[in-house]
């Protein structure tokens, strides 16, 4: 009876610990907290404005399961790449990549975990590709900056009637800022508009290019070029510039026709967050524009210019 006992015991006590791995198990799916980097190329308002739409995004979704690692690669190229490697290191769930440089970074820092770009004006530009059918193909999707770059063209001459040459000034080392020169250049063409680049290779250059461009230009184009919206200021120009977006516009512009930052981060946010949680694949998934845009201008410039604008503008600054 003792050694019967004894058995019954044994058995029991197994059956609890059992029991007990049992409940420590791994949190359930809907438990998973989930890590995600951020890479952004540098701070000014348009990039500040997408990843605060990601993020809204994000939290809104997953509330407290989604972690943020928040990176700033203050401009250079070289630190996108040492930030991206860290993010593969610390295997987080998802990258986030803001802006040319960052996407391109990520890029070729993994093939693996899944990529969300914004901020980007052509991702076929920025990833090198021969063809382009609104799909990667790879681990990268994510929503496009372009703007309306025919009624960005056509601003010239609602603000300059008499125009008849158009400065474009960009950074040359800005892949995309390449890619709208050359498609502003078309469309300011079909308005009988002659165009010069005006490039320049780093924040130091600034100044000088500028003075050329406004001494050239009848007006001067600036596309969403991320080291003009950073370094730029209003004193370097004495022509009026159309700008590509709203924080240029608002730093150095007349006019835009500008898309909203916040609202391409934050539908990258929802991309994420298909990816994370409902496992969608990135190399499937379109890379999608917004297609909402706003004519702007800049009532303090546009002042000093004697220019006025149709009641369909609304001022940068509301």
């Amino acid at each position: 009876m003792k050694k019967l006992l004894a058995v019954l015991l044994t058995l029991l006590l197994l059956a609890g610990c059992a029991g007990g791995s049992e409940g420590s198990s791994e949190p359930s799916e809907e438990e998973k907290v989930f890590h995600v980097g951020i890479l952004q190329l540098l701070p000014h308002e348009a990039l500040d404005a997408a990843t605060q739409g990601f993020k809204d995004a994000l939290k809104e979704k997953l509330g407290d399961r989604v972690v943020f690692d928040e990176q700033n690669a203050a401009g250079e190229a070289s630190n996108c790449s040492i930030i991206a490697n860290q993010f593969v290191a610390d295997d987080v769930d998802l990258i986030f990549a803001n802006a040319t440089p960052a996407l391109q970074a990520a890029s070729t820092a993994t093939a693996e975990i899944p990529i969300v770009g914004t901020s980007v004006t052509s991702f076929k530009v920025a990833l090198n590709m021969s063809s382009w059918e609104g799909t990667t193909g790879i681990n990268v999707t994510g929503t496009s900056d372009l703007a309306p770059l025919d009624q960005q063209a056509a601003q010239v001459l609602e603000i300059q009637p008499e125009a008849k040459k158009v400065a474009i000034f960009f950074c040359s080392a800005e892949p995309n800022s390449v890619f709208q020169a050359e498609e502003i250049e078309k469309e300011l063409a079909k308005l009988g508009l002659e165009t010069q680049r005006f490039t320049f290779a780093d924040s130091n250059d600034i100044a000088s290019v500028a003075a050329s461009a406004s001494d050239w230009g009848d007006v001067v184009y600036i596309p969403t070029d991320n080291t003009a919206a950073s370094y730029a200021s209003e004193e370097q120009f004495f022509k009026p510039v159309v700008a590509g977006e709203a924080g240029i516009c608002k730093k150095v512009g007349c006019v835009t026709v500008s898309i909203a930052y916040y609202d391409i981060g934050f539908r990258a946010g929802e991309m994420a967050f298909e990816i994370l949680e409902n496992g969608a694949d990135p190399s499937t998934m379109k890379v999608e524009e917004v297609s909402k845009t706003t004519k702007m201008w800049n009532p303090d410039i546009c002042g000093k210019y004697y220019i006025t604008v149709s009641d369909d503008y609304v001022s940068v600054f509301d």
